[in-house]
This record gives C-alpha cells, structure tokens and sequence, in this order.
C-alpha cells in the first residue's frame, strides 16, 4: 500500500501507516520477558515495573529454580524472595507482593492465575497494566498494556492527546487499533521504541515512522511522562 493512500492529518491515517509499518518490521513479536507458565510471566511482568526487561531476565532463573509455582513460593520467606530479586528495585515492595499473591492465588484461585482483569487487579502488586499483559499474552485477550515506551510513541506519532494520563492514551490507541492486532502491536511498539525511537535518541522527527508520519513538523515534541 503506497504512503498516498493515508491520510497523515488524521489519527486514523497515522494509525493505519504504523500498524502496517510495524507488522512488516516485527513479523514475528516474542514476549521479551523470560517465562514458561502463567505464573512466571505474572511474576516476570511485576517485577518488570521501573526495570528493564534484561534486567528481570537475569534474575528470575534464580528465583524460578527455587519457585516456579505459587506453592513453592510461598514456602520462600519475603527476605529470600527479596535477595533473587532486589537488582529489579522496589525493594521489599516486590518480594512481598510476590509472596502475597502466591498466598492469594492458593487461597482464592486453586493455585492458578486467573483469566480475569478484576480477579488480576485485585492480586498484591498486580496493577492494571500488569494484569493486561498477562491477560493479553497469557490467555490471548485483546487488551493494549501501555509501558513507557507505548506512552512516549503515542504521543510523537499523535495517536493521542493524553499528556500524562497512560488510561486515556490506553483508551485512544484502542479507539485507533484493530481489537485483532492489538496483542501484537503493543509488542511491536515496545520493539520500535527499544531499538528506533528512544526516549534520548529521537525528537520525534528523527526516526523513521516519526519523519514519515510528521513530515514537515518542525519542533521536536516534548514527551509528557506519566
């Protein structure tokens, strides 16, 4: 489809060159963070909040070696759930919530995680965004995480005007998206932001889809962090 046919003055227009675009660089859209059940990917995801993705992937295989499972994981005291994870931050914060939910999930759940966002959200430590990942990656639901790096693109490409406000960004990229493409393009977006339109990198004229999309913008855009 050539670039004629959007229409790069609309949202829409915007959208439909990304999502093509995307697509055609990340064909194939992994989930970066190490896991091998619901469970890891749920642990994984929580500790991924404020810390790189590399970085959770070097300390869970410790972690998981000794607890893979919410029973095993609970049979962890705070403080040695805390020493596998304390490179991730928010130490203790995490560590409790690890142990908290495992508790919950056994008590509540059958010691599964469940296919819900409320039962999800209501999990120690588990917020909106995280419950979206799994619920998106784990059980295959439509649902649109938006880290910093979602937050930041949508913003340069003008997918929306939420300033700081990730729920109305969140909002407007649903509004802009397929429901079908949604679980792949949130990985997509993370991809290109990682690796083409970094938070220092680019001005939100500089990359690729930011000068294809913004042609003739002439101010660098100034990103509002959530």
């Amino acid at each position: 489809m050539a670039l004629s046919s959007f229409d790069f003055s609309k949202p829409a227009g915007r959208a439909g060159y990304v999502d093509r675009r995307l697509a055609e660089l990340y064909p194939e859209t992994p989930i970066p963070l190490d896991h091998t059940s619901p469970y890891t990917l749920l642990i994984a995801v929580l500790l991924s909040a404020q810390c790189t993705d590399k970085r959770v992937n070097l300390q869970t295989p410790g972690l998981f070696a000794r607890a893979d499972n919410p029973r095993d994981m609970v049979k962890l005291t705070v403080g040695q759930i805390d020493a596998h994870v304390r490179p991730c931050g928010l130490a203790p914060r995490k560590a409790e919530a690890i142990r908290g939910l495992s508790e919950m999930l056994l008590e509540q759940h059958g010691g599964e995680v469940p296919r819900t966002f409320a039962e999800l959200e209501a999990l120690p430590g588990v917020g909106h965004k995280t419950a979206s990942v799994v619920m998106s990656q784990a059980w295959g639901v439509p649902a649109f995480p938006v880290d910093t790096h979602i937050h930041r693109l949508a913003q340069r490409w003008r997918l929306t005007k939420a300033g700081a406000d990730v729920v109305r960004t969140e909002r407007d990229l649903k509004r802009l998206f397929p429901e079908v493409h949604w679980n792949a393009l949130h990985l997509r977006i993370i991809y290109y932001g990682r690796e083409h339109c970094t938070a220092r990198g680019c001005d939100g004229m500089s990359c690729e889809i930011c000068s294809t999309v913004n042609a003739g913008r002439l101010r660098a855009v100034r990103v509002k962090k959530a």
